[in-house]
């Protein structure tokens, strides 16, 4: 699913693409370079072939974590030998939404790298996007589209 497939006009690395695919509701989505697939569960009309837009979110902040945890520990000579993140998103309250996150911690630590991994995990740059206030513009140059 390259950008030939997409028909994908945009070779700007900060912009991700998405476009329907022949199966209901399945979405094709790319950066021009790595690909990716999302669709819903079969009960909303979906075959399950993909990742939920949701599992997305959870998935940007889980990976996130992980790379920055790492990231701080190759910096610091931290003996990490893995670390694994959870995420789940908490959506049972119309007017917030919580991330709830677990970060599991493998290597020969002392509780002071512990910490200091923790202190990173909070640190990652995701986190701190998703901690913002956030708004939606929608471009104006949407072909077909109806002026919003």
């Amino acid at each position: 699913m390259r950008d030939r497939q997409l028909g994908n006009p945009c070779h700007n690395r900060g912009m991700i693409y998405a476009k329907s695919d022949p199966a209901r509701y399945r979405t094709l989505f790319s950066d021009g370079k790595h690909d990716g697939i999302a669709d819903t569960i079969a009960e909303h009309g979906g075959e399950h072939a993909g990742f939920r837009p949701h599992d997305l979110l959870e998935a940007a902040l889980a990976a996130c974590v992980n790379m920055t945890v790492r990231m701080y520990a190759d910096h610091h000579n931290i003996p990490l030998q893995d670390v694994t993140t959870k995420v789940t998103l908490d959506r049972t309250h119309p007017e917030k939404v919580t991330f709830r996150y677990e970060v599991e911690l493998d290597g020969d630590l002392s509780p002071e790298q512990r910490e200091k991994l923790a202190q990173a995990a909070r640190a990652c740059p995701v986190r701190k996007t998703l901690s913002k206030q956030i708004e939606f513009k929608c471009g104006d140059d949407l072909a077909g589209a109806a002026p919003r």
